[in-house]
C-alpha cells in the first residue's frame, strides 16, 4: 500500500450448506376409505438452511387404473402458504401441508410426492 511492495495474504474458509426439507412424519399412511370418500392428513415441512425466501411446489403421483384411465387422486393445500420464510432468529418457519385422497374407482397406491423449491432442490 502507498507504493510499498509488501504482499498481503488473506486466507478464507467457509462451509456451504445445501437447503433441505425434512418431514414430520417422514412417511404417511392414509386410511382405506369407501369410493368417493375423502381421507386426509397433515404433515409438517421443516425447511433447513434456506438463506432467502423460496416457494414450495408439489408433484403429485399419477395413477394408472386397470382400465387404462389415469387419475390424480391426491391433492395438497398449504393453509399457511407455500413460502419458506427466514424468521428474525435466523431459522426457517415450518409449513403445514394438508394432503387429501379421493377416488371414484378402486385403487391402492404406494407412491411418492415430490416437494420442490424454486431452485429445483
Amino acid at each position: 500500500v502507498n507504493d510499498n511492495p509488501s504482499q498481503y495474504k488473506i486466507s478464507l474458509s467457509g462451509t456451504l450448506k445445501s437447503p433441505k426439507l425434512n418431514f414430520d412424519p417422514p412417511f404417511l399412511i392414509m386410511m382405506p376409505v369407501p369410493l368417493d370418500v375423502e381421507t386426509e392428513a397433515d404433515i409438517n415441512i421443516i425447511p433447513q438452511d434456506y438463506l432467502r425466501q423460496s416457494q414450495i411446489r408439489v408433484e403429485l403421483p399419477q395413477i394408472e387404473l386397470e382400465d387404462g384411465d389415469r387419475i390424480y387422486p391426491f391433492s395438497v393445500q398449504f393453509p399457511g402458504g407455500q413460502d419458506i420464510v427466514l424468521s428474525s432468529d435466523g431459522k426457517n418457519n415450518q409449513l403445514i401441508c394438508h394432503i387429501s385422497f379421493r377416488s371414484s374407482k378402486p385403487v391402492s397406491v404406494l407412491g411418492n410426492m415430490c416437494f420442490i423449491d424454486e431452485e429445483e432442490n
